[in-house]
């Protein structure tokens, strides 16, 4: 299970969870891990697009604590529903949900964690970082591939 921040302008506009920039970035570090996407199941932590106008553009707010804790109870279901055998929390709005605390993303990268619901939890950055990043682009796409990657690999083990 893959847990993003929030929907962003293409995700709100498409009703589905990671169809914009992101998601296509999502997809090749996927594939680059030999993970089918079909076979995981991708959601967001905050299910609505929380933005402000700047002309005729949606612009993209972080979520706040407070619409992080009003969404927890959907996420929680999601966990539920689906019996994933690890969720890997993609940046610091999805851990601080699935884990129930603030987290720092440098600390927790690399380490399995317990969420409340006792699913195994990896923690790494979320896409749309990698879309921001000016210098060392490509170091970062393989070291997010590779929280992919080790990912799978636990989950394949814990099956």
């Amino acid at each position: 299970m893959l847990v993003g921040e929030q929907p962003g302008n293409d995700e709100d506009l498409a009703g589905l969870p990671f169809v914009g920039p992101a998601g296509r970035l999502l997809d090749r570090a996927l594939e680059s891990a030999g993970i089918p996407r079909e076979k995981v199941f991708v959601t967001n932590a905050v299910k609505h697009f929380r933005f402000r106008m700047r002309g005729k553009k949606r612009i993209h707010q972080k979520p706040s604590a407070g619409q992080i804790e009003q969404c927890r109870w959907w996420l929680a279901r999601e966990l539920s529903d689906i019996e994933p055998t690890i969720v890997v929390a993609m940046g610091a709005t999805a851990a601080r949900s699935v884990l129930g605390k603030p987290v720092v993303i440098r600390e927790a990268r690399g380490h399995t964690l317990e969420s409340p619901e006792h699913v195994a939890v990896r923690v790494t950055v979320h896409p749309s970082y990698l879309l921001r990043l000016r210098d060392n682009r490509k170091q970062e796409f393989d070291r997010f591939t590779d929280d992919l990657r080790q990912a799978a690999g636990l989950a394949a083990k814990r099956s």
